[in-house]
């Protein structure tokens, strides 16, 4: 009888990836249920209702397949909160127009869309003002919102740790300040007091404070708790950051555009298990896995949260702790999606918003390794394009596992090595130095004699003083 091994029992258990991805469309639409719709399609993250949406955005720069693009982008935000995108528009302006966005003709034939498509919601390329959000809902008569409304929603649905929680209703209270509004008695006064005269009758005199007044007061207190909140999570971050810089153990971020491949990226290095899906923003929150080089070096792996173009600047500022934390990293793995019509373009949104979170750092950026993904899925002419445009970058596909030992040799290449070389015989009775230097260190030769193990080693200066009791021979590099 053959006896079960430990692999035999759990390979088949499902990762923490895909019991997320399991729990996300537990609840879906069952088809043929339906007499309304004809083509009934799968309700993601527990949405029993899509909201019917219309696109609408300024061309204002770049060319008209840019335009298209970003609404495209648009497009694929929205469906990925939850909505069915029935119409786009794209109106070419010199600049937005201050009082509705798109111009008084252009609201008129956006009205005429709304009502023709029976749309319930218009979606904005773009961040409104206050001004043009109430004026556009007065005109066209349904919900309006805009691209960093949308992007804020879709973080507040996929945000599982509380940190990542904390970061979302930060960013959604500091966009919603500005735009507080009030309707019929709830802008009255709740006044008190004889300040107001004689005709407003017992606790009803004075200027009182509105309702308006009242929200933002209480927003404000809750945004700075959530601050304070975030202020000790950072703390604790930086607690297992300083360990691991104690034991100089050189940490990689990976970093891109959104959908790029990241988190595929990551379980192909390292076998995580993290979430995996072809939609916008899939995972948020950061995820450190250890890994090893080829020759034995110890180095750990960060997912970080996916960029695009126009990131809301209140996110920027909600997630700078998560961030800079990649700007400390020894090494950047910027991963680019190989196939997106413009890929180019995703490089050019995730170093701008790189340059906007180290703007006050006086440290340069780490170093940065460039990696094609989705090569498989990929234009032969795009890919000599990208090499060309790109010089050392890396092809993988996280997919398919094409590439990734090559990248994994790169990594050990670009990762820092141990400063000092040393030679040393240890005795036998101190194998926990041989251990250490295998686990943190970089050997070279080991040779087992009658006396112990001679090694030589490049290690980090706290081990070389460990071993300088045994060297035979060393020099600083």
């Amino acid at each position: 009888m053959t006896e079960l091994t430990h692999e035999d029992l759990y390979d088949d258990d499902p990762s923490t990836g895909e019991m997320e991805l399991e729990d996300r469309a537990s609840l879906r639409r069952v088809a043929g249920l339906s007499t309304e719709l004809t083509d009934v399609t799968e309700v993601e993250y527990r949405q029993l209702r899509l909201e019917r949406v219309v696109l609408v955005g300024v061309w204002t720069e770049g060319t008209a397949e840019q335009s298209e693009a970003s609404l495209a982008e648009l497009a694929r935000l929205a469906e990925t909160a939850g909505s069915e995108v029935l119409e786009g528009l794209v109106q070419r302006r010199a600049k937005p127009d201050p009082a509705t966005y798109v111009g008084s003709g252009k609201v008129r034939e956006l009205r005429d869309v709304v009502v023709a498509t029976g749309a319930d919601t218009v979606i904005c390329d773009g961040e409104l003002s206050p001004g043009q959000l109430r004026q556009l809902e007065e005109k066209v008569k349904v919900k309006v919102i805009d691209r960093t409304a949308l992007i804020l929603d879709i973080f507040a649905q996929h945000a599982r740790s509380k940190e990542g929680k904390a970061q979302v209703e930060l960013a959604q209270l500091q966009y919603l300040i500005p735009r507080l509004r009030g309707w019929g008695a709830s802008l009255s006064r709740q006044a008190g007091g004889r300040a107001g005269g004689a005709n407003g009758g017992v606790g009803l005199r004075g200027p009182g404070e509105t309702k308006l007044e009242t929200d933002r007061r209480r927003i404000n207190k809750r945004v700075a708790k959530l601050r304070r909140e975030i202020a000790s999570m950072d703390t604790i971050r930086e607690t297992k950051r300083g360990r691991r810089v104690a034991n100089e153990v050189p940490s990689v971020a990976i970093i891109g555009y959104t959908n790029a491949g990241k988190s595929s990226l990551l379980n192909a290095l390292t076998g995580a298990g993290v979430l995996v899906e072809d939609a916008l923003f899939a995972t948020l929150d950061p995820t450190t896995r250890r890994a090893q080089t080829a020759d034995g070096r110890t180095f750990t792996l960060t997912d970080t949260v996916g960029f695009v173009r126009h990131l809301p600047h209140q996110l920027v500022d909600a997630f700078r702790s998560t961030l800079e934390e990649a700007a400390d990293a020894d090494l950047l793995l910027h991963v680019v999606d190989g196939a997106d019509p413009a890929p180019e373009e995703q490089v050019n949104a995730v170093r701008e918003v790189l340059g906007e979170i180290t703007r006050t750092r006086k440290e340069p950026l780490p170093p940065e390794l460039l990696v094609i993904n989705k090569a498989d899925a990929a234009d032969q002419v795009t890919l000599a394009r990208l090499r060309h445009q790109l010089a050392g970058a890396v092809l993988v596909s996280a997919r398919t596992g094409a590439g990734i030992p090559e990248l994994a040799e790169v990594l050990g290449d670009r990762l820092p090595r141990p400063q000092v070389a040393v030679e040393a015989l240890v005795p036998y009775s101190r194998g926990e130095l041989v251990a250490r230097a295998h686990a943190d260190g970089e050997v070279l030769e080991e040779e087992h004699v009658a006396d112990g193990t001679r090694l030589v080693v490049r290690v980090h200066p706290d081990l070389a003083a460990a071993l300088r009791r045994y060297e035979t021979n060393s020099s600083a590099l």
